[in-house]
């Protein structure tokens, strides 16, 4: 089978010739149908995350190391499974989409079904093989969810996208009800948070953005309000759009003015979840978090049950999908590249 891998981190990735996989035990082999292109491609790609102050976690320092095979939104078909893998779920011809979020599967967090947080994580394209592949291994058939029809490229994008901005706009409860919900960032997951919101039945979003072209997308998928993050008076506005202040704010960048914007926007008893990676660090005085009192919550991706929610509720309420490009999986450098340099609308995903 075809691989497009990273080899040499910084460099294009390579396509690699090897052998179809076998399914062994419980494991079911997928023919990939797509496969969505995140910003955590990017961090596995370059081999390291900004950890703010000149500090870098590698990915060797996690034990991962190339070669790898990136891309953790995949839906694939099932053309075979080991002898273990329960028959009903490892149906030869299932279309589903994968749980990529696996963990070591003995863990306190993994015995609680949150894999996603276990210290030892076995993420598919991150420690295991992902979608740039003509074939993926999953290693128990517990990790598909049934799409039903479901357009395979849209509904790729919902196991981290969607995945992400669902588990972390739960975290809010009915504060998304009654109160507008501060989006920072409009790329793939900040036109994901708007459209899962809307399903939620929140209140809305106002959402915050660099990038003018993504701003214009935002309003386009319903944002109540769009506001340049550059504008000298970014937190002023949004006091005003909200009415003295934030309750609810949704960090997606993950960076230091992003979560710096956050702080000083929120209102006093404000809400902030903090999901992006993209690197910094945070200098705040102590006191100020009892004070007004602020909570600061980090979420990282979802939970298997999150993700079985999420897919039941986009059939539930026929969720509108984000924007997707379609690119051939031989265009998979050329899609990194266009990620990296802020040209991507939405979400690219590779299909065969």
């Amino acid at each position: 089978m075809r691989c497009y891998c990273v080899l040499h981190h910084g460099q294009p990735l390579e396509l690699v010739d090897r052998p179809t996989p076998q399914p062994q035990g419980t494991e079911v082999l997928l023919r990939v149908q797509a496969a969505g292109v995140c910003h955590t491609d990017l961090h596995l790609w370059e081999g390291h995350y900004d950890m703010g102050g000149g500090k870098k976690l590698t990915l060797a320092e996690r034990g991962i190391k190339p070669p790898l095979t990136l891309s953790h939104e995949i839906v694939g078909e099932v053309v075979a499974a080991g002898p273990l893998a329960p028959a009903d779920r490892a149906r030869v011809g299932r279309v589903a989409l994968v749980h990529p979020w696996i963990g070591c599967g003995q863990c306190p967090a993994c015995l609680r079904g949150e894999e996603n947080i276990c210290a030892k994580p076995q993420a598919l394209g991150v420690a295991r093989p992902g979608g740039f592949a003509d074939y993926v291994i999953v290693p128990h058939p517990r990790y598909l969810i049934d799409i039903d029809g479901l357009d395979v490229a849209q509904a790729a994008p919902l196991a981290c996208a969607g995945v992400t901005t669902y588990s972390a706009l739960k975290k809010f409860g009915d504060r998304i009800v009654s109160d507008p919900v501060v989006i920072i960032g409009a790329g793939g997951l900040g036109l994901m948070a708007i459209e899962v919101l809307k399903a939620l039945g929140g209140r809305g979003a106002i959402v915050v953005d660099l990038d003018p072209v993504k701003r214009d997308a935002a309003l386009a998928a319903g944002a109540l309000q769009v506001i340049d993050a550059k504008a000298s008076d970014a937190v002023a506005q949004i006091q005003q759009a909200t009415g003295g202040g934030a309750r609810a704010v949704l960090d997606l960048v993950g960076a230091t003015p992003t979560v710096t914007l956050a702080m000083g926007c929120a209102a006093r008893g404000g809400h902030v979840v903090i999901c992006g990676l993209m690197g910094g660090d945070l200098t705040v005085s102590l006191p100020v978090i009892p004070m007004r009192p602020l909570t600061l919550q980090g979420s990282y991706v979802g939970t298997l049950a999150e993700l079985e929610e999420l897919v039941a509720l986009v059939k539930r309420t026929g969720m509108r999908a984000i924007p997707v490009t379609r690119r051939p999986m031989e265009q998979a450098n050329a899609a990194l590249q266009d990620l990296h340099h802020g040209r991507v609308v939405g979400r690219t995903v590779l299909v065969p």
